[in-house]
């Protein structure tokens, strides 16, 4: 997994973040911060946290549990950590400098990488 986050993951979330201000540059006040919050949480969306769930059994050598029962559980993990991640989300996409947002968010995402690892047990 940390082969994971320093290819995939240090390379999508910074772009993606970049891409967040490009696109609300031109907003402000409280359609600005809704926005740039709203774009966070939809990234680390149920899929994302399948493929990370996909990526443990695949590196556990479990590939046969990488099935739709996964994808549900980790739909019900999306939905169980809305609150956590509005205000992690919120504070990380308009409280912090863009240039400490991935670390802001790498700490965030290992507290939730450990979430989404016993997902499985809490949503089975």
């Amino acid at each position: 997994m940390v082969l994971i986050g320093a290819i995939i993951y240090s390379f999508e979330i910074p772009n993606y973040f970049s891409w967040i201000d490009k696109i609300t540059k031109s907003y402000s006040g409280a359609k600005k911060t809704l926005a740039k919050t709203g774009l966070a949480i939809a990234y680390f969306n149920p899929l994302w946290i399948f493929r990370h769930l996909a990526f443990i059994k695949l590196f556990s050598g479990n590939y046969e549990q990488i099935n739709s029962n996964l994808l549900l559980i980790a739909c019900w993990s999306f939905l169980a950590n809305i609150p956590i991640s509005l205000i992690a989300n919120y504070l990380i996409q308009n409280k912090i400098r863009l240039d400490w947002r991935f670390i802001a968010s790498a700490l965030f995402s290992a507290l939730m990488a450990i979430y989404y690892a016993l997902s499985e047990t809490i949503f089975q």
